[in-house]
């Protein structure tokens, strides 16, 4: 313990010379909802809008004299190794995989400049990996994982020698968000039992809870991509080892749709930009409140690295989880008046979001999808009433994943 607690401090006093520590904020606003001193440590707004390119840092500055890094990423570590590429005047060969936002992968090739190369091979972050790994064994470059590297660890848990050092003191409970475990495990390890740590998962890529129940790591069968910086089919070998003993109980599974009403909240009461990875933290806070009540809190704010082209798609999956946005496919009669008739049944604050036929099932009905939102959930079991009392036939799709990938 006390002997990577040294490293992760030299780590953290070498990266002076490259770039400063990470804001640690009190957030008012979440401290008063939940009635503990919380903090973020916001990642968010480090030069590369994440955290990985501490780890990155770390790890190149150890191999002095390699020309030629490769790493596979799903955005946010090819950012930090194409910004040291360039600090360190070395080569950096970058693999991404073809979903990679294109915010992420523009920054990239700013941060790197001339200096980095970029291949986009893959739907998943693991057959990117494996490309990567290939192409490095066939160059002789140096492999950096974007998790599962000592050095890569060592450089991560810089983040909790910043939070000790700006807080004066170890939090009381931390919030981690989990893609591969490198940050997670480094950041836990280095706090010990002075912190309680709490990880945080996407439903679509919980790797870690798999793990532990399990016992040992291994490979998802679907990876869910929304959440790109946490999308991790497998957890690291070396970030397992260190997280082996936490408790099942410590690990939260998050619904992509519910990150979804972090991001917005946070971007509409905060002012602040948080990929769907970096609000995994402070959306977890409401399943810890009771936990963490009259006690100093810290979630880390992962990335910031969020293509507001996504906008539309992440208030979408917000609305839809809080249930003020819902789908429907509606039967209706193919007569005079039958449009007007179902118009005069919505609410007052019942908005048409979506009205489109898709068939005629019969000559005198019509099949049509309907989007309405409205104000609050009780809302829809008022409409849902008066549809049922004109004698409307319709169904529910809003939670019918297959079906609404074919007709939303």
């Amino acid at each position: 313990m006390d002997d990577f607690q040294n490293k992760a401090r030299a780590a953290t006093a070498a990266m002076r010379d490259v770039f400063g520590p990470t804001p640690l904020q009190r957030n008012v606003h979440l401290s008063d909802r939940y009635g503990a001193d919380i903090w973020l440590k916001r990642e968010d707004l480090s030069p590369v809008r994440s955290y990985k390119l501490r780890g990155a840092f770390n790890a190149m500055r150890k191999q002095p004299g390699r020309e030629l890094f490769v790493c596979a990423s799903a955005g946010n570590h090819a950012q930090g190794v194409a910004f040291m590429c360039r600090h360190f005047g070395v080569r950096g060969v970058i693999f991404m995989p073809v979903t990679t936002p294109q915010q992420k992968i523009q920054k990239t090739r700013m941060f790197g400049g001339d200096r980095v190369e970029i291949f986009l091979t893959g739907d998943y972050f693991d057959t990117t990996l494996a490309e990567a790994r290939s192409y490095c064994s066939s160059h002789g470059g140096h492999f950096l994982s974007p998790f599962d590297d000592a050095d890569v660890i060592e450089g991560q848990a810089s983040v909790a020698v910043e939070i000790e050092q700006e807080l004066g003191r170890a939090p009381d409970h931390i919030l981690l968000p989990v893609g591969g475990g490198g940050m997670s495990s480094g950041v836990a390890t280095y706090f010990g039992k002075a912190t309680h740590p709490w990880f945080i998962e996407p439903r679509g890529g919980a790797c870690l809870r798999a793990a532990l129940a399990a016992g040992h790591p291994v490979s998802l069968g679907k990876v869910d991509t929304f959440v790109d910086g946490a999308a991790v089919g497998r957890i690291g070998d070396l970030t397992f080892d260190l997280l082996k003993d936490t408790p099942l109980s410590d690990v939260l599974v998050l619904s992509e749709d519910r990150i979804c009403t972090t991001i917005i909240e946070m971007l509409n009461v905060e002012g602040i930009v948080l990929e769907p990875a970096g609000a995994l933290a402070v959306e977890a806070l409401g399943d810890v409140a009771q936990a963490v009540r009259g006690q100093t809190v810290v979630c880390v704010t992962s990335g910031g690295n969020f293509d507001f082209e996504r906008l539309p798609e992440v208030k979408e999956r917000a609305q839809k989880y809080s249930g003020v946005k819902k789908y429907f496919i509606l039967r209706l009669p193919q007569r005079p008046g039958a449009l007007r008739e179902f118009l005069g049944i919505l609410g007052p604050n019942d908005d048409i979001a979506r009205f489109e036929y898709l068939k005629k099932s019969a000559r005198n009905f019509g099949s049509v999808l309907i989007g309405i939102e409205t104000g609050k959930p009780e809302d829809f079991t008022r409409l849902f009433a008066r549809l049922d009392d004109a004698g409307f036939t319709y169904t529910d799709i809003t939670n019918d994943e297959t079906l609404a990938q074919f007709v939303i």
